[in-house]
């Protein structure tokens, strides 16, 4: 455990106040060059020889208060108060040493930019000190040094998730470390003194609290800053994460630095590629009244780079804000969106049937306008039956399309089409090697019911390193919301014959293409945009088309989503 190993080159503290811990191994400074960088040296200023007293400190303009968390910035060096800053800092302690700031004024993109790194005990010892004397001073006695029991270890324990990154001790074992970190820099960063009625009491070598700041300098050397023409700037880690049912938030470097031989769970704020076809290839179906949305961080969600950046939210759910629903680039057979018994080919653009009727939609869907796709039946043995044609998201996908009101169908067994369980003739039946075309007509009018789904509300869980919304359905109430739909209609062709129009004025309502097969049919299905019947009779676009439209509705229905929502989309206040 890092808190039993308080003797390693990586956890050693150097001997000054002003320095935050960083990885040695990336730089080439040695323990006896950084034990030259006195707090005597910097006394009088800061890393870019302003002082600490400027009076240009913070935007306000005011002095520094050293009862509130206060920051200072890696370009101008200068303080600023924590009321002050725009960005969501969250939970914070006086006297840390243990981040990186830059102010708006410094930032080259004009925006504020804070990282808290983990704080070592010794580091955390100097903090808790630091705000004992603090508070002594508003007390009659103004103690000038405190028990370990009595005063530092509860101060570190109230304010853990304050004062650094690593996830809170299970066990008390890092008592005893505190204990030895304060021993080990007796006379360089603690003084001590001991008497028969209170023990050890410790206090800092350099009482003067304004003294205690991060040290650039050294970060700078450790590769956390650079310079360049621009000013100091902030160098973002690539590894941080999320985990966890829930979509719970990762420590930064949990689940990482697996030995040899072992599987290293790694970053999942890296997400892992999606397969050629565009899905992750384990998925949660929908199913047992309940929907799932596959997600991706959305960069353009308010407080994106805090929630990144930040370690308060490890163990948290994320808010579903911050991620926006994935728009697939190709129109395909739904793989998530599918009865799990259905055989979806590697390419998505066959299937094939298993036992009783079931059902897959496509990916995309139709709002408004002509739209147009064919399928082949490329497989049809004796027994085996499909039903195809149009249905929307509710419709039940363990039943033939066209068993309840969300889909309308066309069986190959006599030709007959169905809607709501209720079979009507419609045209001679179909087989293999037929090739079939279904049109859908709806009024292309403008309506806020077109605009898609955001999810935003909704919560996010995790299922094989993949975030998804998950959306109960709410099926009752879609039933209350059917409505005729004036001029619409839908039409079957068969091998580049109109069979005539099969259903007018369907009900109101996004529509996917629908597959759905009795027993080992199989289907392969073409979106276009070649198709090898195309309708002759009308202007119509195939569903090939909807994939690009989805991507801006999309964009559009989220721009919506946090423009409605300004102000009100914040970490502090997120709630499930």
């Amino acid at each position: 455990m890092a808190d039993e190993n308080m003797d390693t080159p990586t956890e050693k503290i150097e001997e000054t106040l002003n320095i935050t811990p960083f990885d040695k191994s990336q730089t080439n400074i040695d323990d006896k060059e950084m034990q030259k960088i006195k707090i005597e040296e910097n006394s009088d200023k800061t890393n870019n020889g302003q002082t600490n007293n400027d009076p240009g400190n913070c935007y306000c303009g005011k002095d520094r208060n050293l009862n509130i968390a206060e920051l200072l910035c890696a370009g101008c060096s200068r303080w600023f108060h924590e009321s002050c800053i725009n960005y969501q800092l969250g939970k914070l302690v006086p006297f840390m040493m243990n981040y990186i700031f830059m102010c708006k004024n410094c930032s080259p993109t004009c925006v504020e930019s804070f990282k808290k790194n983990q704080a070592p005990f010794p580091q955390m010892c100097v903090t808790a000190i630091a705000n004992l004397l603090q508070l002594a001073q508003k007390d009659p006695e103004q103690r000038m040094l405190f028990h370990k029991d009595r005063d530092i270890i509860p101060f570190i324990e109230c304010h853990w998730e304050s004062m650094t990154t690593m996830p809170r001790r299970v066990t008390q074992s890092w008592h005893a470390t505190i204990h030895r970190a304060l021993l080990k820099d007796v006379g360089t960063l603690f003084t001590m003194d001991e008497n028969n009625t209170d023990g050890q009491l410790f206090g800092l070598t350099t009482p003067d609290l304004v003294l205690i700041k991060p040290n650039y300098e050294a970060m700078i050397k450790g590769g956390h800053l650079k310079i360049t023409e621009m000013g100091v700037q902030h160098v973002v880690p690539l590894s941080t994460g999320l985990r966890g049912r829930n979509a719970k938030r990762k420590f930064p470097g949990e689940g990482t630095g697996a030995g040899p031989g072992k599987k290293g769970r790694g970053s999942d704020l890296t997400a892992p590629k999606l397969p050629a076809h565009g899905y992750p290839l384990e998925h949660p179906f929908n199913k047992d009244g309940y929907r799932y949305i596959l997600a991706e961080p959305d960069p353009h969600a308010p407080f994106r780079q805090e929630f990144d950046e930040s370690s308060d939210w490890a163990g948290k759910p994320i808010p579903g804000w911050l991620y926006r629903a994935l728009s697939p680039s190709t129109v395909l057979l739904a793989l998530h969106d599918r009865a799990p018994q259905l055989k979806v080919s590697e390419d998505r653009l066959a299937v094939t049937g298993e036992k009783g009727y079931c059902m897959v939609r496509g990916s995309h869907c139709a709002t408004r306008g002509t739209w147009y796709w064919e399928a082949t039946i490329e497989e049809m043995p004796e027994g085996s039956a499909t039903r195809l044609g149009w249905g929307q998201e509710y419709a039940n996908l363990q039943a033939p399309l066209g068993y309840d009101k969300f889909g309308y169908s066309w069986r190959s067994r006599k030709g007959t089409k169905f809607y709501e369980s209720r079979g009507k003739h419609y045209s001679t039946g179909y087989g293999e090697g037929d090739t079939l075309g279904f049109l859908i007509v709806l009024p292309n009018t403008y309506d806020a019911s077109h605009i898609p789904n955001t999810y935003k509300d909704r919560p996010l869980v995790k299922f094989k390193s993949h975030l998804y919304y998950e959306e109960k359905d709410q099926v009752p109430e879609a039933l209350k919301a059917l409505k005729p739909l004036v001029g619409s209609k839908i039409v079957f062709y068969k091998n580049g014959v109109s069979q005539g129009d099969a259903f007018i004025d369907i009900n109101k309502g996004a529509y996917y293409p629908t597959i759905s097969i009795h027993k080992s049919a199989t289907v392969s299905v073409n979106f276009g945009p070649n198709f090898k019947y195309p309708p002759q009779d009308l202007v119509y676009r195939g569903m090939y088309d909807k994939a690009e439209e989805a991507m801006a509705e999309q964009s559009m229905a989220d721009m919506l989503y946090l423009s409605e929502n300004e102000g009100k989309l914040r970490l502090d206040t997120f709630s499930l």
